[in-house]
């Protein structure tokens, strides 16, 4: 960094700052240390804004293995309409072995999400976030408001730093609204989940996605059989821990 970090004054000073200028900052900071987590929906938005600040932008996508294969298509897609590598991060395969063994491919619609999802996306993330100092995510305010109300612009990440080694996160995106994102994905032709084309907002694995109906929250169709209160997964368990 090319000067001290403060968090909590920067999320003040920038809340009401564009999404280029939120990653503008964190580009000053942390340069080539700052990755970007793309989950193959909207956040190709994310993508377009930062790789039109720096080039060198560096990206990471979760494969849990379970993912829609038009989330591959996608995944793909974007890279080499931006020129930019994509890193795949993959479960840990014997934990993953040792759960299908034991539970089946389904255990989630009995026992809730966050076991498989601990596997699937907790554990890779967990892995990549702990070799770099920040990251940058697609989250949006107006996505779930249940846990996504009080997204900050910049945050420490309560959930993925540890004792001597803070981890910064930002989210360029958390003022903008869905039709926000959609105007600006239209504007510019970017490339997007054609899954959207059939009525999935919320796009994660295949299993546990479903489109929604009109007039229903996009959030509703993650994870229907949960309460909404607990629709994170891995990798935004921080906005599940209590902020005072």
């Amino acid at each position: 960094m090319s000067q001290p970090f403060d968090a909590a004054e920067l999320a003040a000073n920038y809340a009401n700052k564009s999404p280029q200028d939120i990653l503008k900052l964190a580009f000053e900071h942390f340069g080539d240390d700052l990755w970007l987590s793309f989950s193959g929906a909207e956040d190709v938005v994310l993508i377009d804004m930062a790789w039109k600040i720096n080039k060198n932008v560096k990206v990471f996508s979760l494969d849990t293995g379970r993912l829609h294969p038009e989330t591959y298509r996608f995944i793909d897609q974007v890279r080499e309409h931006y020129g930019i590598s994509i890193d795949i991060l993959s479960p840990e395969t014997a934990a993953l072995e040792a759960l299908v063994k034991d539970k089946g491919l389904f255990s989630f619609y009995k026992d809730g999400h966050s076991e498989c999802c601990g596997i699937r996306k907790t554990a890779p993330l967990r892995r990549k976030l702990s070799t770099v100092k920040a990251w940058a995510t697609g989250q949006r305010r107006d996505q779930s408001p249940g846990t996504r109300s009080q997204v900050a612009a910049v945050e420490l990440d309560a959930a993925f730093s540890a004792e001597g080694r803070p981890l910064y996160k930002f989210n360029p995106l958390a003022q903008m609204s869905s039709e926000d994102v959609w105007a600006y994905i239209r504007m510019l032709e970017l490339p997007y989940n054609s899954l959207h084309e059939r009525g999935f907002i919320s796009i994660g694995c295949e299993p546990c996605t479903r489109p929604v109906l009109p007039n229903q929250h996009e959030r509703e169709g993650r994870w229907w059989w949960e309460e909404a209160t607990q629709k994170e997964c891995g990798l935004h368990a921080g906005n599940l821990i209590a902020k005072d």
